[in-house]
């Protein structure tokens, strides 16, 4: 394998350019060409692919979002739109492609792989959603901005004894929401793997308010419901008077944590690795601090899971 290249897809997270930065100066370190694909998959199909060097992804490490782009691309889902991709990689001579991103991003990456197109998908985005890893890239940088928020936040709540209901990112997984409540204190998380129980919700405020505590937050995962909207029902269960903050795309965004760069950088690097030994449809990770690859064609089929243990204790110090 002499030419390699390296997209990125779907929600940008930060890091993202981190792991572009690994895999193109491993790559060049071991001899290889390194072609970085532009707005994804959609740049892919149209060819907007340029040869990087060591310099172009200078200065780069310690930026948000991605130098690449992002786009998303309904055409590649088609079997036309990836054997067009295919064919603009032959044209580049490119023998195999670092793709990182999500779930979207791994089912194109899949997809490619069953076209028999060498593939490694790296975990890139801040729902930690992405099964056969601990932790994705961006999610630390993303947790870490909500908890900001949250320390923020609660300095309002205490001087206007409210109630205020955080709305946070994560799509259909908790992680988000889980994380940054249990380190910010929250008296309530919902998470979307798990039902929530408005009386108990309305019980354990009603209980903080009579031994003195005048304020409350609550982490609303946006997979179970959007915080203007148990906002509603929380004020029709308890009257207390609540106030939405909804954090939005401030998450995707910032300058990554030293734990996102380091992460990027390995399991970037780890990818061309698996390149360079002939190995693709694989999907690198961490596990327990170890690097580990997959399957990619079964990797995707394994749900993800909540940490239920840190679920529990979050209920536990709420009390």
């Amino acid at each position: 394998m002499k030419r390699i290249g390296v997209l990125t897809s779907g929600g940008d997270a930060p890091g993202m350019n981190a792991a572009i930065r690994a895999i193109v100066r491993k790559g060049i370190y071991h001899g290889l060409e390194v072609f970085g694909v532009y707005n994804g998959y959609s740049g892919l199909i149209n060819g907007k692919i340029e040869k990087l060097e060591v310099g172009s992804v200078g200065d780069i490490i310690h930026r948000g979002g991605t130098m690449l782009h992002s786009a998303r691309c309904l055409e590649f889902k088609t079997q036309e739109g990836q054997q067009k991709g295919i064919e603009q990689m032959k044209k580049f001579g490119i023998e195999g492609l670092v793709v990182i991103g999500g779930d979207g991003s791994y089912q194109g990456a899949k997809a490619l792989t069953e076209h028999g197109f060498p593939c490694v998908g790296v975990p890139g985005t801040i729902d930690n959603d992405i099964p056969g890893t601990d932790f994705t890239i961006g999610f630390d940088t993303a947790i870490n901005t909500v908890l900001d928020a949250i320390d923020k936040i609660r300095d309002t709540a205490s001087s206007h004894e409210r109630t205020f209901i955080i709305e946070v990112m994560g799509r259909d997984a908790g992680d988000i929401a889980l994380w940054s409540g249990l380190a910010g204190g929250a008296e309530t998380i919902l998470i979307p793997e798990d039902n929530y129980d408005m009386n108990e919700i309305a019980e354990r405020l009603r209980k903080g308010n009579d031994r003195g505590k005048k304020h409350s937050i609550i982490v609303v995962a946006e997979g179970v419901k959007s915080g203007n909207e148990f906002a509603k029902e929380l004020e029709e269960a308890t009257n207390f008077d609540t106030r939405v903050s909804v954090l939005g795309h401030i998450q995707r965004g910032g300058s990554p944590t030293a734990s996102d760069r380091v992460l990027a950088s390995r399991l970037g690097a780890r990818a061309v690795e698996l390149l360079l030994e002939g190995k693709g449809g694989r999907a690198v990770g961490i596990e327990n601090n170890q690097l580990v690859d997959y399957d990619i064609l079964e990797i995707l089929g394994t749900p993800h899971k909540v940490a239920f243990d840190m679920y529990r204790l979050s209920k536990e110090l709420s009390i």
